[in-house]
């Protein structure tokens, strides 16, 4: 459905995935991707916000690398040039604005590796109204320096998001005034949204993506 993209972030040229109408006024999706790179599962899951209503841009963090293996995905992560992906995560949102215009809302949503960029962009652009985050936490001076709602969506047994993570995340939102909204999804495991994992509960999956695009809709503005 969609089509790859360049856009310029710290001097160098950053590949993205957009897809959906570029209809001036739409809502807008700016989504982050896990720890395996911009793989097939996060541009399937643009595609679908696409289907639903809205324009996604999803940016590479990572260069164009793709981890297949867990070692693999830690080493991709691990590396991870932070003040490059700072700069593609907030070119991507800029291109976004400029596709829809100045009065679209945009949403932000970060698959683990990708949850703080959903967190920490709704801080540095007036234009993110609203945070989802998949099994993914962060801490620290972000959280209270935007106001936009939270929605997130948590395993039930999660080594790499532990329930004592994921409570202080709550409660760290919520300390700074912010509506917060998380969900336990019973027997998953992290990755439970990813369908190439053997992780994937697709009935868990369904249930988060409804809610995040009931979410979205609630906050952003109708789609088409």
């Amino acid at each position: 459905m969609g089509s790859w993209v360049t856009i310029e972030a710290a001097g160098t040229a950053a590949r993205q995935y957009l897809t959906g109408s570029e209809t001036t006024g739409l809502p807008g999706v700016v989504l982050f991707h896990a720890w395996w790179g911009l793989d097939a599962d996060m541009t399937a899951y643009a595609d679908r916000l696409a289907a639903a209503g809205f324009t996604v841009v999803a940016p590479d963090l990572v260069s164009g690398k793709v981890a297949t293996t867990v070692d693999e995905a830690e080493e991709l992560s691990g590396g991870a040039d932070e003040e490059l992906a700072d700069a593609v995560a907030l070119a991507a949102v800029d291109d976004l604005v400029a596709r829809l215009g100045p009065e679209a809302r945009l949403g932000a949503i970060g698959f683990s590796f990708g949850a703080p960029w959903s967190i920490w962009c709704a801080a540095e652009r007036d234009r993110i109204a609203a945070s989802v985050v998949y099994y993914g936490t962060v801490l620290g001076p972000s959280l209270a320096r935007a106001s936009v709602p939270v929605l997130g969506h948590f395993a039930a047994d999660d080594p790499y998001e532990e329930d004592e993570g994921v409570r202080a995340f709550g409660e760290a939102l919520r300390d700074a005034g912010r509506a917060v909204t998380i969900h336990r999804y019973p027997d998953t495991g992290h990755w439970f949204a990813e369908p190439s994992r053997e992780a994937y509960r697709p009935e868990a999956a369904d249930l988060a993506f409804s809610r995040t695009v009931d979410f979205l809709r609630t906050h952003l503005g109708p789609s088409r």
